[in-house]
């Protein structure tokens, strides 16, 4: 197939990606023909993007996402290029299609949000140790790679820790030999009882200050568990004394417990 540029006497082959750029950017916007013309030519230029995309396959994103991030950018680099300023498209499309990819690592796959610059360091680090791998044939040290990046040993401990959160393990993964204990079950929760421990302790002064009848009825009630008319039997007294009486030492207590209670007064 060919195509033939109003604005030209020569014939493009649909082949020929740089030929179909130069057609592109000889073709007027309002031409009819142009939104064919800029498919075409993004096309031709889509195994750059999928060659680039691959460089970045293995990081926790689906390649097939990758590819189309990629393809993104290569469509931004193909509307924007402009062959006047005398650069070559792929050197103007590759840094634009890997900047679409990086920010796409940056701003869809974190699992727990942090600082762009640890984002971009992240990458950054990867890259070295991927590159030093190969050209050392070990794995790089923190050293290495602070050497290789020109930065401080700690900087990339810095990215190096910031990339922990780059993925997120669920509660509900199994843990142990048998995998019957997930992993959430590990984890501590709040223990409500703390906040009686302060009240449970006060409590003894304040008991004290009852009369031994008022704390031997609360002990009967609350702790042995019996009801008005039983304790009102033990006592020699009527249900509804036992009533009044339990009221009103609970009344006490109330006073004794509060910030602004006698024992507070009196300290």
């Amino acid at each position: 197939m060919t195509f033939a540029s109003t604005t030209s006497n020569r014939t493009y082959g649909a082949d020929r990606p740089d030929d179909l750029l130069a057609a592109l950017a000889a073709t007027p916007d309002d031409d009819p023909r142009r939104p064919a013309l800029r498919e075409r030519t993004i096309e031709a230029w889509l195994p750059l993007a999928r060659h680039l995309a691959r460089r970045y396959s293995g990081r926790g994103v689906q390649d097939e996402d990758l590819t189309q991030t990629a393809a993104v950018g290569l469509i931004k680099a193909v509307d924007h290029f402009d062959p006047t300023r005398g650069v070559d498209f792929t050197g103007y499309a590759i840094p634009t299609v890997i900047g679409e990819i990086k920010r796409y690592f940056r701003d869809r796959t974190w699992a727990v949000r942090v600082p762009r610059r640890l984002q971009e360091l992240r990458l950054t680090i990867t890259e070295a140790n991927s590159t030093l791998t190969h050209t050392l044939g070990r794995s790089p040290t923190v050293a290495d790679i602070a050497s290789y990046l020109n930065v401080s040993e700690e900087t990339v401990l810095e990215g190096l820790e910031g990339a922990r959160a780059y993925r997120a393990t669920s509660l509900s993964t199994p843990t142990g030999v048998d995998g019957v204990q997930e992993l959430g079950d590990t984890l501590g929760t709040t223990d409500h009882d703390f906040e009686l421990v302060e009240l449970r302790v006060a409590l003894g002064p304040a008991l004290a200050t009852l009369p031994e009848r008022e704390r031997r009825i609360l002990s009967l009630r609350f702790h042995g568990n019996l009801t008005q008319a039983e304790i009102a039997d033990q006592i020699g007294v009527s249900q509804m004394h036992v009533s009044r009486l339990i009221t009103r030492a609970l009344g006490k207590l109330r006073g004794e417990l509060s910030e602004d209670g006698p024992s507070a007064a009196r300290a």
